[in-house]
């Protein structure tokens, strides 16, 4: 029960890694105010944390427009009164195009909602988080740690949001408010099943082979699930990582050394 009476915000509600991020922290003793576009996701979410025997609000929100981020942050307080953490984990997914070669302006919406969407979540959640002495958690990814091709406007969105996280730890430090990044690799969750039976169609083999053929460039041998990457997020936000901020944890079963 890490989170014992404690209260989580957390954006980007859907069914895979924000659904359990909410629900992991529903089992670690937390009552929960859930965020996304989508109504019906914040439903079904809800109904599993309060099946974990916590409470759960869900409220609709666009993070990317000022009016719903504040009335995000205006009905957390009014249901609860305090918010002890945030996780901004709401994401859209940039172009996945050569630099050479992409849209000025894909790369600007993918910022808007990966970048400047959580810092005005950050920023309106601040009084109360520093009342709290709590903390931010920023889902970042393994998308760090290489520079494929394809992947520049999602790696310059990524960095900018460990910035952002670092930035954020100095400036709300002396307040009592602990920011840190959470940087997933592959999330064995119903995305990437697609993706890889869709390989396999491809290939004509097995998704079990294409599984392992990925696994074994880990040094687990094993695709992080979605629970996994979730209970780092729970740790980032207990009190057992009370002297840890400006620190990004990758969760990715070795694909990568940081």
């Amino acid at each position: 029960m890490l989170l014992q009476g404690k209260v989580v915000v957390v954006s980007g509600v859907g069914p895979g890694l924000g659904r359990s991020i909410a629900v992991r922290a529903a089992h670690a003793g937390a009552d929960v105010v859930l965020a996304a576009r989508t109504e019906s996701r914040l439903a079904e979410v809800a109904a599993e944390v309060t099946a974990a025997g916590r409470r759960a609000v869900t409220v609709p929100t666009d993070i990317t427009d000022e009016g719903a981020a504040t009335r995000l942050t205006e009905r957390a307080l009014a249901a609860f009164g305090r918010v002890d953490t945030l996780v901004n984990n709401a994401f859209a997914i940039p172009p996945i195009t050569d630099l050479a070669d992409v849209d000025l302006a894909d790369v600007r919406a993918g910022f808007e909602t990966n970048v400047l969407a959580a810092l005005r979540l950050t920023r309106l959640f601040t009084p109360a988080l520093a009342e709290s002495k709590g903390s931010v958690v920023m889902i970042n990814s393994a998308v760090l740690r290489h520079s494929r091709r394809t992947f520049g406007a999602y790696k310059m969105a990524k960095a900018s949001l460990l910035a952002l996280a670092q930035s954020l730890a100095t400036e709300l430090g002396p307040r009592g408010v602990r920011v840190n990044s959470v940087a997933p690799g592959y999330i064995w969750a119903d995305s990437l099943k697609w993706y890889f039976a869709y390989l396999a169609k491809e290939r004509g083999v097995d998704p079990r082979q294409v599984y392992d053929e990925t696994a074994a460039t880990l040094d687990l041998r094993k695709l992080p699930e979605p629970d996994e990457i979730a209970d780092a997020v729970v740790f980032l936000a207990s009190g057992m990582a009370r002297a840890i901020t400006g620190q990004c944890l990758d969760v990715n079963g070795g694909e990568f050394h940081h």
